[in-house]
């Protein structure tokens, strides 16, 4: 079995962000660490890797700097082997051109899969919409918010998280599937496992060379012009109660035209 999953390297929450005031966007030039959420699809693809009985778990990531250090993360987990998809004009690339970009890259350079995994949203972008453009992009079936996969032959079976519960869902193999946080339990990387991820393949390609066009803002079509403090939040009403504080209460709601 060959599982591909879909991994983000984000600035380190840890340290305090810092926005490129020429753009108005995120800093990435720095070192960048494997986002949380993308640890469950990593381990939920090396598990079920375990369970069919062989096989192995490939990396596909986009970084703007050739950074590797959230990839080496990964790899240091379990994962075989990665592509990174890093070139200076990839700056200002939207969520689809993201998932652009990500497809090709699986397409050309990962080879024949089995089975595409991503995390339901990063930790830093929010958008929750790559997963589902990667299956687009692809041709494949989606299936989203799984919070268990397991793989019967040639079908996947999920259980698809809901509001109230859990809907179960099939669908055949090949397919992109985006796991909640939770899903599973993410090892870590052991010493061993460390020290073998230095010297594990890391093939890089620029946006060029996987014939993607137009990237970055110019295929974003769109500009951040401002970035703004959040209002801070007004004071609420404080009601004594005086033996009639509901009537004070009663009042206000009504102020407010919910009752």
């Amino acid at each position: 079995m060959h599982v591909v999953v879909c991994v983000k390297q984000i600035p380190d929450p840890a340290s305090p962000g810092a926005l490129d005031p020429s753009t108005n966007t995120l800093r990435r030039d720095g070192k960048l660490i494997l986002d949380d959420s993308d640890a469950y699809g990593v381990e939920m693809a090396l598990q079920l890797v375990t369970a069919a009985g062989g096989g192995e778990v490939s990396l596909v990531s986009l970084a703007p700097n050739n950074e590797t250090a959230g990839l080496r993360t990964a790899l240091a987990m379990g994962a075989a082997k990665a592509v990174l998809v890093s070139d200076p004009s990839l700056q200002g690339t939207d969520a689809l051109t993201t998932a652009k970009l990500l497809g090709a890259a699986i397409s050309q350079k990962a080879g024949e899969f089995d089975l595409v995994i991503a995390g339901t949203e990063s930790t830093d972008g929010y958008t929750g919409t790559v997963p589902e453009q990667i299956a687009e992009v692809l041709g494949l079936p989606s299936v989203t918010f799984a919070k268990h996969v397991e793989i019967d032959g040639g079908t996947i079976k999920a259980q698809r998280q809901t509001d109230a519960g859990f809907d179960e869902v099939e669908c055949p193999t090949p397919a992109v599937v985006s796991v909640t946080a939770g899903v599973v339990e993410p090892r870590y990387p052991s010493f061993k496992g460390i020290m073998a991820a230095k010297s594990k393949p890391v093939d890089t390609v620029s946006a060029a060379d996987l014939g993607v066009a137009p990237v970055g803002w110019a295929g974003a079509n769109q500009q951040i012009v401002d970035v703004a403090q959040a209002e801070a939040r007004a004071a609420g009403t404080v009601i004594e109660d005086d033996g009639e504080g509901y009537l004070k209460i009663v009042g206000f709601l009504e102020q407010l035209k919910v009752i």
